[in-house]
């Protein structure tokens, strides 16, 4: 069967669990005829029982985004298992405790910079580090949380995000003369393992619930897979430096 992604090769980050955006990704991404390369932070071992769940088999790469020696590596560890690749999809975020939960006007520079060189930084470490696999070009796709407004509790995460967000657009800009589109999905919230640990993320599900014109389902990450496949695929050649709202339209509405 043919497909959208067919015959393009795929690496996959932050893959946690099979309730992750990255997990419903990969999968995607296989059914739609693309060869699939995972990496995964610290327990691999766990994110290979994960990614055994997959349509088909996935290699697993470690990758710590703050190590340099991992992504100095990365190019020769995908090659290992294919010879290039034709997409990267980035969904790798993290904020300390302190950085999250009412805490903003007192977090320690410390616990700041780490949320923003987790979530944000490394959105261009990832792309040095997989320039040498795209020489044809490529589509490079980030996972978002909408930066325009302040969220209850998430702090500065959400400054990292709007970092995030200023990095896409850099990226966009410097890549784009080697055929390299940087493009973000701006997801609407799914009770994944990483949203679960945001202090006050309950209070979003009304939210959602009352006001996202399409609705919202908070168990469901595969609306905004769909959309990281999508670009992933030839269908949008000529966007990049974009967002791409897959939030039920909440962002476009008010009160």
């Amino acid at each position: 069967m043919s497909g959208i992604l067919n015959g393009k090769r795929i690496l996959v980050t932050g893959v946690i669990t099979d309730s992750s955006f990255a997990f419903h990704v990969a999968k995607l991404a296989q059914e739609q005829g693309a060869e699939v390369v995972l990496t995964g932070f610290g327990r691999v071992s766990l994110v290979n029982r994960i990614a055994a769940r997959l349509p088909k088999p996935a290699p697993v790469i470690e990758l710590d985004v703050q190590n340099e020696e991992h992504l100095a590596s990365l190019a020769e560890n995908v090659r290992q298992h294919v010879d290039g690749l034709d997409g990267v999809v980035h969904s790798i975020a993290f904020g300390p405790q302190d950085a999250l939960g009412g805490n903003f006007l007192n977090t320690s520079y410390a616990d700041v910079s780490t949320a923003v060189h987790v979530s944000a930084y490394s959105l261009k470490s990832l792309a040095m580090a997989t320039l040498p696999l795209m020489r044809d070009g490529g589509s490079i796709v980030g996972m978002d949380f909408d930066a325009q407004v302040a969220w209850p509790g998430y702090d500065w995460m959400g400054v990292a995000k709007a970092g995030l967000e200023a990095t896409s657009r850099y990226l966009a800009k410097y890549l784009g003369d080697q055929n390299i589109r940087v493009n973000l999905i701006s997801a609407g919230p799914v009770k994944t393992m990483a949203a679960k640990s945001i202090p006050g993320f309950d209070k979003f599900e009304g939210v959602w619930d009352e006001r996202a014109p399409l609705g919202w389902d908070l168990s469901d990450p595969e609306p905004a897979a769909r959309g990281v496949v999508a670009l992933l695929s030839d269908w949008f050649p000529k966007t990049t430096g974009e967002i791409i709202h897959v939030d039920g339209g909440l962002h476009a509405v008010g009160a």
